[in-house]
């Protein structure tokens, strides 16, 4: 992607863009095709890939989804050698904010004291863009976040899933009351949350955007940081990423390169 203009951005928000027409949803009927690639691959089990030192993983599900959905990847990590954590929020259908605040920072805790050492971020989508924001929140205890099919630059999805989302939020308004803002799941809420999405990534925190041309859920434009060495294109499904081979061998990739940044920081002082 070096050399090509990323897309003018608007505000930072969850749900208030609908995506292009080249965001084909059917496409998404193949994710069936990457879990079955995924069992075949070397990769899943371990081939080939670098092995883990130990450190914690939070994994973070996308919108709608649960810590469920990322079962398969959890197991893959505790086998690659490290200590994976479900994020602990159940639906992700809440506020953002609340979620870091009641749930995420409790996960993270956890983590921190288990493994005595600097976590890392893996979040699908939505889940992505709550993990930047709570890099933000928490640059010294995170040692890197991977985002898989997360539109962090402004959230373009599919008019759908933009549908399934205003319903999200009224339940949010209904259920909180004034416990959340007025402007809550929209780009104009002035919650912490997006406060800290609109700033600079922390430097100390290796940063990795995952994505695919033919997502059929998310504006892919949008899930990258416009750094050719931290964004990664890979084939494949938005659903798909989970389960996508090439993905995982980035994530062990990744990981490795964030233990030996940290390692190397750590060295310096």
């Amino acid at each position: 992607m070096a050399g090509k203009a990323l897309p003018v951005l608007p505000s930072q928000s969850l749900v208030d863009h609908t995506a292009s027409p080249d965001v084909q949803i059917w496409q998404e009927a193949l994710v069936g095709v990457e879990i079955l690639l995924l069992r075949a691959s070397p990769v899943f089990y371990g081939w080939g890939a670098p092995r883990g030192d130990g450190s914690a993983v939070i994994l973070i599900p996308g919108f709608l989804g649960t810590d469920v959905f990322l079962t398969e990847m959890h197991a893959w990590l505790k086998r690659m050698g490290y200590t994976p954590y479900f994020s602990g929020i159940g639906l992700n259908a809440d506020c953002p904010n609340l979620l870091i605040r009641k749930t995420l920072t409790e996960t993270l805790n956890k983590a921190k004291r288990d493994t005595g050492r600097r976590v890392h971020l893996i979040g699908h989508s939505l889940g992505g863009i709550i993990a930047r924001s709570l890099a933000g929140k928490r640059a010294k205890d995170i040692g890197s976040v991977i985002t898989m099919g997360s539109p962090f630059r402004g959230t373009v999805v599919h008019p759908s899933v933009l549908k399934a989302a205003n319903m999200v939020r009224a339940k949010i308004l209904e259920q909180h009351g004034r416990g959340v803002l007025p402007e809550c799941y929209t780009g104009r809420c002035t919650c912490d949350f997006l406060q800290r999405l609109k700033s600079p990534f922390p430097a100390s925190v290796m940063e990795t955007a995952i994505y695919t041309r033919s997502d059929g859920v998310v504006d892919w434009r949008y899930c990258m940081t416009g750094d050719p060495e931290t964004d990664f294109e890979v084939p494949g499904t938005h659903i798909g990423l989970a389960f996508n081979p090439t993905v995982y061998g980035l994530i062990a990739d990744r990981l490795a390169m964030a233990h030996d940044r940290v390692a190397a920081a750590s060295s310096r002082r």
